[in-house]
């Protein structure tokens, strides 16, 4: 959805134009997201597989294999990582009147266990699982969305805010628990948050004052970020992500992605096979 060249295109042939995005934060950073044709596509309702890299659902969880080559600056980035869910979400929310835009947190929290080649790095911990899909460019019907996640004592919250071309504003805030399920909560007091490199606004929820931790992406368009705030009770650490649809939708945002999103040319890569070999077993967190 963030391909320039898919744009360039008039948006014909999606399967022409796909990618895997890989951001790897901490000490070693890396980052990959190149955009293949669909001589390197292969998927069914279990697998996508894109290059040398694919994702592979087994009923659980996914098993996630990825080979690619960074940018700006080009180096391997190899490796595996298992994602369990510890609860499934079965609900979809239509994030706009016409239901042209929907999202489905598939798995509030679950288990996460990585294994890099390329670097060379290893570890387990929680995470989270999502997906976003639409009819049309997302820039048609929003102007921006701020959306965060926390994993608390018991579950998880997200919020999701969505300025809307078409409709009004939208706020969702929701609770999730293994035994509850899901929950539309009322949502804390918004709380600012230091505007982002680019002069992105942000803000969050929150039961007082919200610090910034540390950003983790700063481009034109959009900024993701750690920060610290108050829920229900608990002193929470969450994944803040704000997206400007004016901004993606600049013609000179657009011109400067390929610095960050290249487009595969030459011969193309066969598209990987699956299903892949076993994940190894996760190491406890004092093994890694």
């Amino acid at each position: 959805m963030f391909s320039p060249y898919y744009a360039w295109r008039d948006r014909r042939d999606p399967e022409d134009h796909c990618a895997i995005n890989v951001a790897l934060y901490g000490e070693t950073k890396r980052w990959a997201m190149t955009e293949h044709g669909r001589s390197a596509l292969s998927r069914s309702a279990e697998a996508f597989a894109l290059g040398r890299s694919g994702f592979f659902w087994d009923g659980r969880g996914l098993d996630i294999r990825i080979d690619e080559t960074c940018a700006p600056w080009p180096r391997r980035l190899k490796g595996r990582v298992r994602l369990d869910g510890e609860a499934f979400n079965p609900r979809t929310f239509e994030l706009e009147r016409a239901g042209r835009h929907l999202w489905r947190p598939i798995a509030p929290f679950a288990r996460v266990s990585v294994a890099w080649e390329a670097p060379t790095l290893s570890w387990s911990g929680a995470g989270y699982f999502d997906t976003n899909r639409g009819d049309e460019p997302l820039e048609n019907a929003f102007r921006s969305w701020t959306w965060s996640r926390a994993r608390l004592k018991q579950g998880a919250r997200v919020f999701y805010e969505v300025e809307r071309r078409r409709d009004a504003p939208l706020s969702l805030s929701l609770g999730f628990a293994d035994d509850e399920g899901i929950r539309e909560i009322e949502a804390p007091p918004r709380a600012p948050l230091p505007k982002s490199l680019w002069r992105i606004a942000r803000d969050t929820r929150s039961d007082g004052a919200a610090r910034l931790l540390e950003s983790l992406e700063d481009a034109p368009f959009y900024a993701r970020a750690r920060i610290a705030h108050r829920l229900a009770g608990e002193d929470a650490i969450s994944i803040h992500e704000t997206l400007d649809l004016d901004r993606f939708a600049s013609p000179i945002v657009k011109a400067m992605l390929p610095f960050r999103m290249p487009r595969s040319i030459g011969r193309p890569i066969s598209a990987g096979r699956f299903p892949a070999p076993p994940f190894p077993a996760p190491r406890a967190p004092d093994q890694l």
